[in-house]
């Protein structure tokens, strides 16, 4: 795979040097994408792929857009970089954008960092600073999900459930403690045998994504788990990296469930794709100690870099002047209206999502909804047909769901993107699994 792939015309890249540069061995040369507009990659070969996948479901306003490339120029044109406290007009310009038009009015308090890990990481260093600030050391546990993803820093990947993604690293990994997916009373539960004056917040992802596939939570699981923190007066944090900034067809994916939470944290979608930037957003209530105590918390080195800030505001005003978050739900219906037929193939268990956010759950045995096993690598193996047959999709699963599609395109996303993409997955599917 992908042996052909050049770095120009006449100059073939080199295989170590190409499998060096990810840090996996391989034999395979990775594709070279010579440039991109819309939904399409165009690879140095000549070939023309669609990125249903939006990459790592993080470009949603289009590829080639030149307004946010000129953002940049002029940012970069400006000044280089300073160190995150300094003011420059992009960060300011970024963060009136988002309190004035995006982010509840509860979360008033914003900072920039490089990406959905950092965001997520300091998000919990947040929310363990809040309660030392204000004389609660003992709190300091974080109960994420038994099947989730938010990370891969250490303290992200221990919040985590995602199983494969922690291997090799969970002797050293902090045991924070986990609740069931989908169960508010199993979160109660582990609250009270954990002890609750040693809880400092409950992080998750509105829809799950990268650990199972577009999972949606049950209707009052929200407001349930909202309840319980408040209850017990934990932090509530809702990881919005890859659902955030239109994606499910809505602002935030936790507008679905109308529920505000005490730290809200997004990536991907903030510069779309564009540049490193991601944002912890946060209530005063959540600062207030640590401002009251003069403790801070340490920043990134390019924390709210001033050309990823650039990007940021020409993104956010693409998304709002092409109405691009009510295009996400209507495209995200058709789309899933198209894609029904595939739930009838015999190793599909599901095809769901909200919005532009869909997943397809593969399965060895439909009737009694048997996984593969977790070393055969299905969802990679379609992920690698369809992409050898002109479709990218983002490979997803874990846990319980091994093997998942994610399907997560830019909002621009035309009726014939769509069903080349449903043609090419469902060819995909039954060329590695059989019909």
């Amino acid at each position: 795979m992908w042996r052909s792939c050049r770095t120009g015309k006449n100059q073939p890249m080199d295989d170590h040097r190409a499998t060096s540069f990810q840090f996996i061995p391989s034999s395979a040369v990775p594709p070279v994408v010579e440039r991109a507009e819309g939904c399409t990659l165009y690879f140095g070969d000549g070939r023309e792929i669609v990125d249903a996948g939006g990459g790592a479901v993080a470009v949603n306003i289009g590829h080639g857009r030149t307004e946010v490339a000129r953002a940049v120029a002029h940012a970069t044109q400006r000044v280089s970089y300073v160190i995150p406290p300094w003011v420059t007009e992009e960060r300011v310009a970024l963060v009136e954008a988002l309190r004035e038009r995006w982010l509840p009015p509860e979360l008033s308090q914003v900072a920039l960092v490089s990406g959905g890990s950092e965001s997520v990481d300091s998000a919990i260093r947040l929310a363990v600073s809040h309660h030392t600030a204000a004389g609660r050391p003992e709190r300091w546990k974080v109960i994420g999900r038994e099947t989730s993803y938010h990370g891969t820093t250490m303290t992200t990947l221990a919040v985590g459930g995602h199983r494969s993604r922690r291997r090799g690293f969970d002797h050293i990994l902090t045991d924070f403690p986990k609740m069931p997916v989908a169960d508010a009373e199993g979160l109660e539960k582990v609250v009270e045998s954990e002890d609750p004056d040693t809880i400092a917040a409950v992080i998750a992802e509105p829809v799950i994504g990268a650990a199972a596939g577009a999972v949606l939570p049950p209707d009052a699981w929200w407001t349930d788990v909202r309840e319980i923190c408040d209850t017990h007066g934990i932090l509530l944090i809702a990881d919005e990296v890859m659902t955030g900034f239109g994606r499910t067809g809505k602002k935030f994916g936790i507008d679905h469930w109308g529920v505000v939470p005490d730290i809200m944290v997004g990536g991907k979608g903030l510069s779309g794709g564009y540049a490193p930037l991601g944002g912890v957003y946060a209530s005063e209530k959540v600062v207030a100690p640590i401002a009251e105590v003069g403790s801070g918390m340490m920043f990134f080195t390019f924390s709210a870099h001033s050309a990823a800030c650039a990007a940021g505001v020409a993104a956010l005003k693409i998304l709002e002047d092409e109405e691009l978050v009510s295009a996400s739900a209507i495209k995200g219906a058709e789309f899933l209206d198209l894609l029904g037929p595939l739930g009838g193939h015999p190793h599909v268990r599901e095809v769901r999502g909200l919005g532009l956010m869909i997943g397809i759950e593969l399965v060895e045995d439909k009737e009694s909804g048997r996984p593969y096993g977790p070393t055969t690598g299905m969802a990679g193996q379609v992920v690698g047909e369809a992409l050898r047959r002109g479709v990218w999709v983002y490979p997803a699963g874990d846990g319980n769901a091994p093997d998942a599609l994610l399907i997560g395109p830019p909002f621009t996303i035309t009726t014939a993107e769509m069903e080349t993409t449903v043609k090419v997955v469902g060819e995909a599917i039954s060329a590695v699994c059989g019909d």
